[in-house]
């Protein structure tokens, strides 16, 4: 661990220029989902027992360096003095910010209006990340999900001030280093969705440190036809089976176990309790034009308990089937609950991530027995690629 975390700055008096990620989903002003709120409040309330005063930087939305109050933070602001229960002021520009005013300069918290409203931001431009410096005597950046970024508030303003990982950074990070870096053998990875394609930088890197991989999803449909089969109406990267079958080998070479289906719920239809069936699948599986593999099959999703029994170490990034529609969420759903069943009893540590994957963690009612679960989408990606991300490197990690 080469970064710092908030234990190892003194902030007593100061300013603390903090990155965060509120970035939420907001329907008629109302904030539907406070997850990355809630997130942050530890941070938050660290740096006020600590005596410092936290100046909060975000973004929201993609305003592309122009004022757009769509896209104003005021927004979110009922929902984080709730979250915080504390007093938050908020500055509409970068110029007040300067120079706060007494109402400002007495609230507990301060936040910034959206940062993306300045083309600095996305740009890093050095004079921009130096003026955001000089807000602040401390930089904490607690928004993992925006490492990946190369941005003034992310990676420039790190340059100018002391610096370290927030609370929800420092969770992250140890997470990731525990499921990936150091990770207690042996280790296994659930890797589903829709394409291959979005995920061969990640099946790359993960075939080579890790001890079981299991492919699930559409894109497990992409490795069967690869090796032969003939899946019908079901989704597949016709122009990356060349790209799957480079996966498998490499994966041979480097000694991890690949669970592929051997059994899918199939249907001739994509809704909600469609008529299905489930039909085994090896490379000699023949389906007719209009069937499609929806799901993994029952004997698929016992071999992947079975395997989950072995390991102490899980990564898991997307869903096995078609889990948004029953019952094809069925092997999605049984996999989530074996895995948070052996981590709730202490023998597994899980690590999960990406968009999808929370929610199908959620539907299943074992999210809250994971280990962790990221919120960040690219950036937990980015780091399972093996990749640096500029927001952490910019801490010295």
């Amino acid at each position: 661990m080469g970064w710092k975390t908030l234990d190892d700055m003194d902030i007593a008096g100061k300013r603390v220029l903090v990155r965060v990620d509120i970035n939420v989903p907001v329907e008629d002003g109302q904030v539907t989902d406070a997850t990355r709120i809630t997130r942050i409040v530890p941070t938050v309330h660290d740096i006020l027992a600590k005596g410092g005063t936290p100046v909060l930087l975000a973004h929201f939305g993609r305003p592309k360096g122009k004022v757009n109050l769509e896209m104003s933070l005021r927004q979110v602001l009922p929902a984080l003095r709730d979250a915080l229960g504390r007093s938050v002021a908020f500055v509409e520009t970068l110029d007040a910010a300067e120079t706060f005013t007494q109402e400002v300069a007495e609230a507990d918290v301060v936040l910034i209006e959206n940062i993306r409203f300045h083309a600095g931001e996305e740009a890093n431009d050095p004079d921009f990340a130096a003026r955001l410096a000089r807000l602040g005597d401390v930089y904490c950046n607690d928004a993992f999900s925006a490492a990946h970024r190369a941005h003034a508030s992310t990676e420039g303003v790190a340059a100018h001030l002391p610096s370290c990982a927030g609370r929800l950074m420092q969770a992250e990070l140890s997470a990731l280093e525990a499921a990936l870096s150091s990770p207690e053998r042996p280790v296994g990875a659930v890797v589903g969705g829709a394409k291959v394609s979005t995920k061969i930088a990640l099946l790359e890197n993960l075939v080579n440190r890790l001890d079981l991989l299991v492919i699930g999803g559409g894109m497990a449909n992409t490795f069967l036809v690869a090796q032969g089969a003939q899946l019908g109406a079901s989704l597949c990267e016709d122009d990356h089976l060349d790209t799957a079958r480079d996966i498998l080998a490499q994966a041979a070479k480097a000694g991890c176990r690949v669970i592929l289906p051997v059994d899918g719920l199939v249907a001739t239809e994509f809704k909600a309790g469609a008529a299905h069936s489930a039909v085994l699948l090896t490379a000699q599986t023949v389906l007719d034009a209009d069937q499609m593999v929806l799901d993994a099959g029952p004997e698929t999703t016992e071999q992947v308990s079975i395997a989950f029994d072995g390991l102490k170490t899980l990564i898991w990034n997307g869903p096995m089937g078609a889990f948004e529609i029953a019952p094809f969420d069925t092997a999605t759903v049984a996999a989530a609950r074996k895995a948070a069943s052996l981590t709730k009893d202490g023998s597994l540590i899980s690590v999960a991530g990406g968009g999808d994957t929370v929610a199908a963690l959620n539907q299943a009612g074992a999210a809250d027995d994971f280990t962790y679960i990221s919120t960040a989408g690219g950036a937990f990606l980015e780091w399972m690629e093996g990749k640096t991300l500029p927001g952490v490197a910019a801490l010295g990690g």
